[in-house]
């Protein structure tokens, strides 16, 4: 047990600032929508096949400036985002008409963060870094659960420690970790298995990993070069009468000769935000090549596609987003008093016990 404890304490003073960073921009981003303030925002979201198409045409009219991908507004946000390669883009009216561009994530505060939080602001590496302190998480959770058992006759629910001393703060550690454990194992387990597909495989099954990479992966088709013009009118109404409920999401060009052109789209018993169903285009013609149903993935991929919007609290509405609101704050809170305690009060303490002081216990 005090192995157990020993590694509990030195590795959350080691990564409870990496918890801190990703515990605040994670609660932030979940009301993004909401605070988001550009014209035409509140917009009511607008899915009539013709104001889709429209809007399309206006915002693919000019070959030069196409952009490579159209995410449409969605019921809480009411802005068009293009994304015109690299880190520059723009938010479209629901007519097409461009209200805001840029040329650097830097320069829109949610870009910022969304990096902030997935990255780390520092691509890939920081995303195994998150994720690494996602494992990490999840270690924290099953230890401090056995870590509390021992002291849980002692059980008292603070919001904040009592006082700013080791025990107090300790011990505050110990309690809200204990009301928060599910939720934040919840969080931890989505967030890690998002990026490291040997946890997925490890509870969804080894055949997991190739699973849902085939649920993304364009099908092999010979086609011809993006055409000046394409028939966006022509594959919507495709797309619509292929799904008739489902709303249209993200339309993206090939990034290279001879791929699709890609139409996602989101059914009503979906979870993901931006769907999973998704629809390839032949770039030249418009001519439909595959549509794939979400709803037919294999389970393994339909229950992978949970994941996110568990994570993001894009699912159950407002409750679940307050609910994930408090988590996201406890765990800034447990990764920030984590480092506080173990580098600084602790060094305090020694000090005062080394010169004779009393040290006060909680």
């Amino acid at each position: 047990m005090k192995t157990l404890d020993l590694l509990h304490r030195w590795t959350g003073g080691l990564i409870g600032l990496v918890l801190l960073v990703l515990g605040l921009s994670g609660t932030i981003l979940i009301h993004r929508d909401a605070w988001v303030m550009l014209p035409h925002a509140d917009d009511a979201q607008m899915q009539a096949t013709p104001t889709i198409i429209a809007a399309t045409e206006q915002m693919m009219a000019d070959p030069a400036a196409r952009p490579s991908a159209i995410s449409f507004a969605t019921d809480s946000f009411g802005l068009n985002r293009l994304s015109f390669g690299r880190e520059a883009g723009a938010y479209a009216d629901q007519a097409g008409n461009i209200v805001t561009h840029w040329d650097d994530a830097w320069e829109r505060p949610e870009l910022f963060l969304f990096d902030l939080h997935h990255h780390l602001l520092a691509g890939e590496t920081g995303e195994i870094v998150a994720a690494s302190a996602g494992l990490c998480g999840l270690f924290f959770v099953i230890s401090g659960v056995i870590l509390w058992w021992r002291t849980r006759r002692t059980f008292e629910f603070r919001l904040i420690p009592k006082r700013l001393s080791r025990p107090a703060i300790l011990r505050h550690h110990r309690d809200l970790g204990i009301v928060f454990a599910p939720l934040l194992a919840l969080v931890m387990f989505t967030g890690t298995t998002m990026v490291f597909r040997p946890v997925t495989a490890l509870v969804l099954g080894p055949s997991a990993p190739a699973t849902i990479e085939a649920s993304f992966k364009a099908p092999a088709a010979q086609v011809g070069a993006l055409a000046e013009k394409p028939d966006w009118a022509r594959m919507i109404r495709t797309a619509r009468e292929r799904f008739p409920d489902a709303e249209i999401r993200i339309l993206s060009l090939p990034k290279e000769a001879g791929k699709p052109i890609t139409l996602r789209m989101k059914q009503p018993e979906e979870w993901l935000p931006n769907g999973r169903t998704t629809l390839w285009f032949a770039p030249d013609t418009g001519d439909l090549i595959e549509a794939r149903d979400a709803l037919k993935l294999p389970g393994a991929a339909q229950a992978f596609n949970t994941f996110y919007p568990l994570h993001a609290a894009k699912v159950g509405g407002l409750a679940y987003r307050l609910v994930m609101t408090l988590v996201g704050l406890a765990l800034s809170l447990l990764g920030s008093l984590a480092v506080w305690s173990f580098w600084f009060r602790r060094n305090r303490t020694a000090r005062r016990v080394a010169t004779g002081e009393t040290v006060s216990a909680e």
